[in-house]
């Protein structure tokens, strides 16, 4: 009867976690769950831990991203059975990456105390965060740094990272426990550890990392709000086409226009006519437009997920990283040819290659990322600091109105933080947004409504701590601390 109350009491705080995210934002709840995993785990067998941890991973999951069912079942026409399948497969394996956590935590040498709830199981949690990153693809969602980028840690970013940031949000629950098991020295270091991150954090807030070019760029982001259901039908290619062009080309004195992801529902060699006649447009505006497109690829049958550079300059960014089971299917040929008798989409789109020219808009250059791309910080790296703004575009009407595109622009928000940088986003059906170098939502559009967005931002140059050493000192930290926690001479009596 105990371990099913621990494993409910572990999977109820993972059910509240996606509370802390957008677009609830009650940041501060993310430390106090987790204190609850933390006590959950206290005192466990390894095997009892590891499942704790599962049904907490399993929660956070099945909350945080059942919006996956909207995106297969509902836009992508997959039957239910398949979404359910496919949704409670991803949750599944979310809720194991917690579940080695719980196991790495019972195997640990060091006794209860200050250096075991503060420092080393922050630790693990931290580098099982980052695995789940970039193991099989990687899926960064719920990450607990990109809540926190509104509260009183976000002054990390730029010198730490979404994982320094995720390692200090565990510490805190860290420090909870130890205030509700650790003896007399044990809550004093940990609040004077509380003191110390917590002054640090104000003065790293109040320092500018990157510095502002001379000359602004006046820009639009372009919303088109097309809903998912009718964007690919024969009939609405020609409507689409017009509605970009009357919102694009409606004011005069813009630098830079953005479009959203496949903006366009073709392949640029069938819409040649059409971007060449945008193009001259743009030209003659002395204007940059920057699109989503389907490019060709040149095998046959090959086409990318494209950023298309037209107008004053040309220039192209093909999709890096692709959605499994959404733009490339990882399945054996039997599979591949149920689905296509399943009537279900089967064809995989072409990834680009790592390293890519970057786009430059009146001599500015720019990091361009696709859709989901921007929840990987650590790719985004490759294009810095040469890149003096980002610009990301994406479709997160396959999301509905769901909390999934409320946390897209949580993510984004946190790459525009790292870098020191200001971050256009333009999305299909929302949210369409100007992000800060500070990682402040300066201006967005309504979701589901048809606007541009006009803004006047600058180029930023310059290297925040993150753009310089990425990720490595984080995991350095955090590896030689769980080394620590896991060595035999660490075991001694408790305190």
């Amino acid at each position: 009867m105990l371990d099913r109350r621990g494993r409910w009491a572990a999977a109820l705080a993972g059910l509240c976690v996606p509370l802390s995210f957008a677009p609830f934002h009650w940041y501060a709840l993310a430390p106090l769950l987790l204190a609850v995993l933390f006590l959950c785990w206290d005192g466990q067998t390894a095997r009892e831990a590891m499942w704790r941890g599962f049904w907490f991973g399993f929660g956070a999951f099945l909350s945080g991203t059942y919006w996956l069912y909207i995106s297969i079942h509902v836009f992508g026409r997959a039957p239910l059975i398949v979404a359910i399948v496919l949704m409670l497969g991803l949750v599944t394996l979310m809720g194991f990456y917690v579940a080695a956590c719980g196991y790495f935590t019972a195997r640990l040498r060091v006794p209860s105390g200050f250096m075991r709830w503060c420092l080393v199981i922050p630790a693990g949690w931290t580098l099982v965060e980052w695995a789940r990153g970039w193991l099989i693809s990687g899926f960064p969602w719920l990450s607990l740094g990109y809540g926190q980028i509104d509260g009183a840690l976000r002054g990390w970013a730029p010198v730490a990272g979404l994982y320094g940031v995720s390692f200090l949000t565990a510490l805190l629950a860290g420090v909870l426990v130890t205030l509700v098991k650790g003896n007399r020295r044990d809550k004093l270091s940990a609040i004077a550890i509380v003191v110390a991150v917590m002054i640090a954090n104000q003065g790293l807030e109040d320092r500018q990392w990157t510095r502002a070019g001379d000359e602004d760029l006046r820009v639009g982001l372009v919303q088109g709000s097309v809903s998912q259901d009718r964007k690919w039908l024969p009939e609405q290619r020609q409507p689409t086409l017009d509605l970009y062009r009357q919102l694009t080309f409606a004011q005069q004195e813009r630098d830079l226009v953005i479009w959203p992801e496949v903006a366009i529902p073709s392949l640029d060699v069938r819409e040649a006519a059409y971007l060449e006649e945008i193009g001259a447009q743009a030209r003659s505006r002395n204007m940059q437009l920057l699109l989503g497109i389907l490019v060709a690829g040149e095998e046959p049958g090959q086409f990318y997920n494209s950023l298309l550079a037209v107008g004053i300059a040309g220039g192209v960014y093909h999709k890096r990283h692709l959605v499994p089971f959404g733009e490339y299917f990882p399945v054996p040929d039997f599979v591949r040819n149920w689905m296509r008798l399943m009537s279900l989409p089967f064809t995989d789109t072409a990834a680009g290659p790592r390293m890519q020219p970057l786009i430059r808009v009146h001599g500015v250059p720019v990091a361009v990322s696709i859709c989901y791309e921007d929840a990987f910080g650590a790719e985004q790296l490759d294009f810095l600091p040469e890149a003096q703004i980002l610009v990301n575009i994406s479709n997160d009407a396959w999301f509905g109105n769901s909390t999934a595109p409320h946390q897209h622009l949580q993510m984004a928000r946190m790459r525009a933080l790292e870098s020191g940088r200001y971050l256009l986003r333009t999305t299909n059906t929302g949210i369409t947004a100007v992000i800060s170098p500070g990682g402040a939502v300066l201006q967005q559009l309504p979701q589901f409504q048809t606007g541009v967005l006009n803004a006047t931002i600058l180029p930023y140059g310059g290297s925040t701590p993150y753009v310089r050493f990425g990720n490595y000192p984080v995991l350095v930290l955090c590896l030689a601390l769980a080394i620590a926690g896991l060595w035999p001479g660490r075991a001694r009596a408790g305190t």
